[in-house]
């Protein structure tokens, strides 16, 4: 395992994918990143910083999004970027393959305090007891309900359950609308395949084993959450016509579901919170947290973390550079920034969520303010009451390929082509394969 692993599985990819690092006898001073970009005052505030506290350095920011295979062609060509930049569950499975290095030293140099991140982020970026990032931003998952739509099938929505499945499904009966054989509105959306991993471990079982080894996939548990979520889906239309309707949503915009009646409920990133009270702060809803079956509120910890990728150029650099961007006091100037910039455009501000603990109690306490919009009133405190709540599955050095198993299974499924025992099982046989292929087992 480790770099001779990544040079052999990477290396017939290693054409026309190189360059994107430095070398340090041509520039000392540059740093190079991937995966970032400075879409907001998030971003370019938190740059500010580093420019600021490190005049001498020349960051170079390469915007774009991450591209997993131009990464691992940029390590195994030894022209890495200093810098990379990428959801949390990959850069785990990158440090387990030893694409990325350990940043233990430079923790030691800048006395890095690791308890302040929340538990969960951490252990996707730890593996056997060395760290590999830093991490960043943090979401959660949680429930947003149409009200109007559940009241009137006579559903109270601070009740739904999602503890009983049983009543689940038949509220989901009650609310979802179907005229001339077509769905007009979708009663609840488990949203899969993506969410698979929450219903999952709602049912007590997290799909990755602790040491990220062994894949989860064909308990009996996970077969429940399987056939659960994906029958509650089909009992309201074929997948296909499902998915259809779900497709032309104004995710993103002032006629999104909730304000056009198109969804009753689903689980969602906490981030759309800020989505709706910007773009539609009138729409009706309720934010609670989704419970476990045991009535237990729950929720999977999402994010990006920092890292540097092995051969990178500069080293001591980019450790500076990691530090600062994920720094309480970075974080704090880059709230203020995000808050001042959308005042400036009659929008809300729904506050920032870290990795940070400090970082988050010196926001929450100093920087938000909710303006009076209700979805952001109701929908903080929520966010806030779940991060402690998080789980995270742990880094695996086959967590590409363990996803697109899983999600590959949910899909056959939706699709009527296996049942979930049969889809699961393909998948465990898949997942097995992809990891001896990465750990030799």
């Amino acid at each position: 395992m480790g770099r001779a692993w990544i040079l052999a599985v990477v290396a017939a990819l290693a054409t026309g994918c190189a360059g994107l690092g430095e070398s340090p006898d041509d520039a000392p001073n540059v740093l190079t990143t991937m995966g970032f970009g400075l879409p907001d005052e998030h971003a370019t505030a938190r740059v500010g910083v580093f420019r600021q506290k490190y005049p001498g350095i020349d960051l170079r920011i390469t915007e774009g999004a991450f591209d997993e295979q131009q990464f691992l062609s940029a390590v195994a060509s030894g022209e890495p970027p200093d810098l990379v930049y990428a959801d949390r569950i990959k850069l785990g499975g990158f440090a387990a393959r030893g694409a990325v290095q350990p940043i233990d030293d430079c923790l030691r140099r800048h006395r890095v305090d690791m308890s302040v991140f929340r538990p969960a982020a951490v252990r996707q970026v730890t593996v056997d007891g060395h760290t590999y990032g830093l991490p960043d931003f943090a979401t959660v998952k949680l429930m947003i309900l149409n009200n109007p739509a559940l009241r009137a099938a006579g559903i109270d929505p601070a009740t739904l359950p999602t503890d009983d499945w049983q009543a689940l499904a038949e509220q989901t009966r009650k609310v979802t609308a179907v005229d001339g054989g077509r769905i007009r509105r979708i009663g609840f959306d488990p949203k899969l395949p993506d969410f698979f991993p929450l219903w999952a471990k709602a049912n007590g079982v997290e799909l990755i084993s602790p040491d990220g080894r062994a894949a989860v996939l064909d308990d009996p548990k996970v077969v429940e959450a399987m056939r659960f979520t994906t029958d509650l889906v089909k009992a309201q239309a074929p997948w296909a016509s499902f998915k259809a309707f779900k497709d032309g949503f104004d995710e993103f915009g002032a006629g999104n579901q909730y304000a056009k009646d198109q969804l009753a409920a689903m689980p969602m990133d906490s981030f759309y919170i800020n989505t709706l009270a910007t773009n539609s702060p009138d729409v009706d809803v309720t934010v609670k947290p989704m419970t476990d079956r045991t009535g237990t509120p729950f929720t999977e910890l999402g994010g990006q973390a920092w890292a540097i990728p092995r051969g990178a150029a500069h080293p001591e650099q980019a450790c500076d550079f990691l530090v600062t961007m994920t720094a309480k006091d970075t974080w704090v100037t880059a709230a203020k920034a995000r808050r001042d910039g959308l005042a400036a455009k009659g929008r809300p501000y729904g506050g920032t969520f870290t990795a940070n603990r400090d970082a988050d109690a010196a926001i929450f306490s100093e920087v938000y303010r909710p303006a009076g919009n209700r979805i952001v009133e109701q929908g903080v405190p929520v966010v806030l009451s779940l991060q402690e709540k998080a789980f995270a599955l742990p880094p695996s050095p086959a967590a590409p390929d363990l996803v697109r198993v899983w999600r590959s299974a949910a899909i056959r499924v939706l699709g009527g082509e296996q049942t979930a025992e049969a889809a699961l099982a393909q998948a465990q046989r898949e997942a097995d394969l992809a990891l001896r292929r990465v750990i030799g087992r």
